[in-house]
């Protein structure tokens, strides 16, 4: 076993009680924690609610619903790596309806092996999406501390006169003197002379 520095959340959709046995003989713990069961579309729904899920596991139908507009949904609104299962009388149809959205589709009956293989691809697809995500993240951080200075520095113009150069040098310096980041000096110059202006 290869050793995992996370696991991976699970939600399993399903109203078939061997078929969510089956596959939860191919979740290990240490891999797959929390796994959690819904029989319904509804009942899937309160569960991403109240706890987000890295995979999810469709088995359609669903006693409300095929299950293909929650999958659409749940790629839509997160980055979840969701696999759905349909009989392969329907597997074109549905596999051209959603491969758009990127939702992995399996046609029924399929093999443990397909389905092992199919969680491995999950898993390598929701690590480049934490990667993305993490990305994301740290250009908004920059983003925001960009506004947070350029609105400092506008107030270091606005109520001390200084140049646009000036100002910029004067966070600059006092963020390397005081050894803290521009965020901080922008954010203390705001709170310093935003009561200063009309």
């Amino acid at each position: 076993m290869v050793f995992q520095e996370r696991t991976y959340r699970v939600l399993i959709v399903s109203s078939s009680e061997k078929f969510n046995t089956s596959v939860r003989q191919l979740l290990p713990t240490a891999e797959y924690w929390p796994i959690t069961t819904a029989r319904s579309v509804a009942e899937a729904k309160r569960c991403l609610l109240e706890q987000p899920c890295d995979i999810i596991l469709i088995n359609a139908p669903l006693p409300d619903d095929f299950g293909m507009r929650l999958a659409i949904d749940i790629c839509n609104s997160s980055n979840a790596g969701v696999l759905l299962l349909v009989k392969s009388e329907v597997y074109s149809g549905i596999y051209a309806k959603v491969v758009g959205y990127g939702v992995m589709t399996l046609s029924k009956p399929t093999s443990v092996q397909m389905i092992a293989q199919s969680l491995r691809v999950l898993c390598a697809t929701r690590e480049r999406l934490r990667k993305v995500e993490e990305r994301q993240a740290s250009l908004e951080e920059r983003m925001e501390e960009i506004r947070l200075v350029n609105r400092a520095k506008w107030m270091l113009i606005q109520c001390l006169g200084m140049t646009e150069a000036e100002a910029h040098r004067y966070i600059e310096k006092q963020a390397m003197d005081r050894r803290i980041s521009k965020r901080k000096v922008a954010e203390s110059v705001l709170e310093t002379y935003q009561s200063q202006t009309p």
